[in-house]
């Protein structure tokens, strides 16, 4: 398995498109939840994979500062269903972690998690700043990890 982390402007064509492809599957197709997944947001993102052969198995896009936080943020955070089970989730997520904390130097993450998957990512250190509310119909909470105090 290999672990690829590129900006935008790095991705080839045909790993752009199995991203786009992978987010699809799992979060209109599999959630049953129509959005529009082309946000605009990954021209100033960090994309993060786990890639076996020509498929990936887990993704997730670091945000910058601004983008959709005051503070750096992780999204589209996935594990494609032949993959879940085998602790790709933490893998993954504890990467971008590291990478927002030690590459970009950034102190302090806010996400916005499904809500069933609060315990999950307090397990890695993130704490509850908001009440649980509606995003494209489905339950979410925004929670904070911050370096100085949680790590």
């Amino acid at each position: 398995m290999k672990l690829k982390i590129k900006k935008f402007d790095e991705l080839s064509t045909q790993e752009l498109y199995k991203i786009l492809k992978t987010r699809v599957q799992v979060f209109v197709v599999e959630q049953n939840c129509p959005y529009n997944d082309l946000d605009g947001k990954d021209y100033d993102c960090t994309h993060i994979f786990m890639e076996e052969g020509d498929q990936i198995l887990a993704y997730l896009r670091v945000l910058n500062p601004g983008v959709s936080y005051v503070e750096s943020s992780l999204g589209r955070v996935l594990v494609t269903e032949s993959a879940r089970g085998k602790g790709l989730a933490k893998k993954i997520v504890q990467t971008g972690i590291d990478y927002i904390l030690n590459e970009l130097n950034e102190d302090s993450i806010t996400i916005g998690a499904q809500n069933y998957l609060k315990n999950f990512y307090e397990s890695l250190g993130f704490k509850a700043i908001s009440e649980v509310y509606l995003e494209d119909n489905i339950p979410h909470i925004d929670m904070t990890l911050n370096k100085a105090i949680d790590k």
